[in-house]
């Protein structure tokens, strides 16, 4: 009986769906991703042996940088808006028109005294980290930065407080930093550093 030759077809795979849904997801993550505007300051913290790490939400982040400058920031849009208001209710001194708003509520940290505010929010956020901070008095006479972590408790009561310092920055400037804190009953919070290798007999 002769054997019988059966034709092989290529296998064509139709890809216009896959190719569809691929944009349809990369069109959804860039209009929902939100871009953090760069710092203004360059911290570079100790290191340590430590692994515990930061939430990626509702956190308040207090750095000091290696001139002891303080600088303050809270990480969602919708919880600094509600800040800005407290603090504005706080100082009402403090004028800002709808521009100066939005450069607050989607900037990053702010190193600025009350009074010198509204002239840093003229800028864009991009432009911050040209333009040089006094950084916020945290003084026994002035203690602005204890005003900023009142009211941001006040915007997200359930903000995680972190202190990122530079491993150059002085001892008193933090020791003001968790003065300012602990004189608020705030005695739990993360300092923020490089992990290092935990040494193999511990």
């Amino acid at each position: 009986m002769p054997k019988v030759n059966i034709k092989r077809k290529s296998t064509v795979l139709d890809m216009t769906a896959m190719v569809d849904v691929s944009f349809l997801l990369l069109t959804f993550f860039i209009m929902t991703t939100q871009f953090r505007s760069p710092e203004p300051i360059i911290v570079d913290t100790p290191s340590s042996i430590s692994d515990t790490k930061v939430p990626d939400m509702d956190i308040m982040t207090i750095s000091v940088d290696k001139e002891d400058k303080i600088y303050f920031t809270i990480d969602n849009p919708k919880y600094r808006e509600a800040l800005l208001d407290n603090m504005r209710t706080k100082y009402p001194q403090l004028q800002l028109n709808a521009t100066q708003k939005k450069h607050f509520v989607y900037g990053s940290s702010v190193g600025s005294p009350i009074n010198q505010l509204p002239s840093l929010l003229n800028n864009p956020p991009a432009e911050h980290s040209k333009i040089k901070q006094l950084g916020i008095p945290a003084d026994s006479t002035n203690n602005e930065l204890g005003n900023w972590i009142v009211q941001g408790r006040f915007a997200n009561p359930k903000v995680r407080i972190t202190v990122k310092a530079d491993a150059s920055a002085k001892y008193p400037t933090i020791k003001k930093v968790i003065k300012t804190l602990t004189e608020r009953d705030i005695n739990k919070f993360n300092l923020i550093t490089d992990l290092e290798e935990k040494p193999k007999n511990l």
